[in-house]
């Protein structure tokens, strides 16, 4: 079959895709990337390529094209446009202030509602969902004890 984009790699590039697939801290999808263009680089075809990472020879054609027009960053994935986080660290700071200070009066402890009707009325934020103050205090006291 024609390979439409061909992979040459450096000695430096060689190595630090080699260095990619073994180290283990990345994503499954870099590693594949990696190994996609370690094997095109020893000149199997895209199909052979698909075969022995169980992927689509389209995922290896479409590796191969990145390649060309991104160099080695290519087997990392792109940043992806998404909403803006409705609390940044500050609020999020904020939050947790909140959460060990004394409920509203007439409540016996805070509720994610109220924290969260509390953060906008505050005006730390414009509007706040339960579940982002549960996984904004849940990430808290994961990386802080």
């Amino acid at each position: 079959m024609f390979k439409k984009w061909t992979v040459n790699l450096t000695k430096d590039q060689e190595e630090r895709l080699l260095e990619t697939v073994t180290r283990g801290r990345v994503s499954a999808r870099t590693i594949r990337r990696a190994y996609t263009l370690l094997y095109a680089w020893e000149g199997l075809l895209d199909e052979e390529i698909a075969e022995r990472l169980r992927c689509h020879s389209n995922t290896v054609a479409h590796t191969r094209k990145d390649f060309q027009d991104r160099g080695l960053e290519c087997i990392y994935d792109k940043p992806r446009p998404g909403a803006k986080p409705r609390l940044d660290g500050r609020g999020e700071a904020h939050l947790v202030a909140l959460a060990c200070s004394d409920p509203p009066d007439g409540e016996s402890h805070w509720t994610l509602q109220l924290l969260a009707d509390q953060m906008v009325v505050l005006g730390y934020t414009e509007t706040v969902s339960r579940m982002t103050i549960s996984r904004a205090l849940a990430n808290r006291k994961s990386s802080h004890g």
